[in-house]
């Protein structure tokens, strides 16, 4: 019982803090990592709470899905580089 509420709680401890990073993170693609890392840690959630049909659709749906849709998108999206001497003036 003690096993389980610290994978709980550590698991819960990485939802949270890969959340956090999706936001705070300026790289599109670390975010798209850390949305991962967060949603597999969801579906760990599941899988404790013994809702293994709802953790097997998160991983599909979310992680396969909608990751990989990500990924290809920050792959196909050209980024404009900033020339080169260019200063960024905040107003």
């Amino acid at each position: 019982m003690v096993v389980e509420t610290i994978a709980f709680a550590l698991f819960a401890l990485v939802t949270v803090g890969s959340s956090l990073g999706v936001v705070l993170v300026e790289d599109v693609w670390h975010s798209a990592l850390l949305l991962g890392a967060a949603l597999l840690s969801v579906a760990v959630h599941y899988v404790m709470l013994q809702a293994e049909l709802l953790a097997a659709m998160q991983i599909l749906v979310y992680v396969g899905g909608v990751l990989i849709l990500i990924t290809f998108a920050v792959m196909l999206v050209r980024r404009e580089a900033e020339p080169q001497g260019a200063e960024v003036i905040d107003a």
